[in-house]
């Protein structure tokens, strides 16, 4: 550790630092990975209480199952993994509960600047995108969100998701047509 800092480490030097107790070294993980949990867990269940409470179990799990990671895949795809698994399980949890679409309101990803007018059309288009998002069946919807809003590749889709790649290329035709569906009934 150079003056404090832990930017100038790699992913291998934080896990190790990391599980030998350095919680700075941890908390340098959270600091490079967060944004990139967020955009996903807000990607599935929209922009919620319920989603965050998912971004900070997907630290709290890796903290707890960082000695698991073996390093066979990039610590981003390892904290990716538990993110969708997490999320998934949260939509699970609430259709058993409640219609997984009863929380109207609820369903913005991000926030904007009201009242600027060059903005109000990329809010509206987002907010319909969005809603159209949370009408996708959860295994599209994850196809989407990574490949559409993320930017992965369809490889990286596959492998974060642990899905053959032709799984997912099936997956994300369905979803495009799924999406066109909802869009042209929106």
């Amino acid at each position: 550790m150079i003056n404090g800092s832990y930017r100038q480490f790699g992913e291998d030097e934080l896990v190790k630092a990391s599980l030998g107790g350095d919680k700075r070294a941890f908390g340098e993980i959270v600091c490079r990975y967060q944004k990139m949990v967020a955009r996903t867990v807000k990607g599935m269940l929209g922009d919620s209480v319920y989603a965050e409470d998912i971004g900070q179990d997907v630290f709290v799990k890796l903290y707890h199952s960082l000695s698991e990671f073996r390093g066979e895949a990039k610590l981003s795809t390892y904290i990716q993994r538990i993110a969708v698994n997490l999320t998934l399980n949260e939509i699970k949890r609430r259709k058993r509960f409640f219609s997984m679409f009863s929380q109207k309101g609820n369903s913005e990803m991000h926030e904007f600047e009201v009242g600027h007018h060059e903005n109000e059309d990329r809010i509206e288009a987002k907010e319909i995108v969005n809603k159209a998002l949370q009408k996708m069946d959860p295994k599209f919807r994850i196809i989407v969100t990574m490949r559409m809003l993320q930017g992965y590749s369809t490889k990286e889709t596959a492998e974060i998701l642990g899905l053959p790649l032709g799984t997912v290329l099936s997956r994300l035709s369905r979803a495009q047509e799924q999406l066109k569906g909802i869009l042209e009934n929106l």
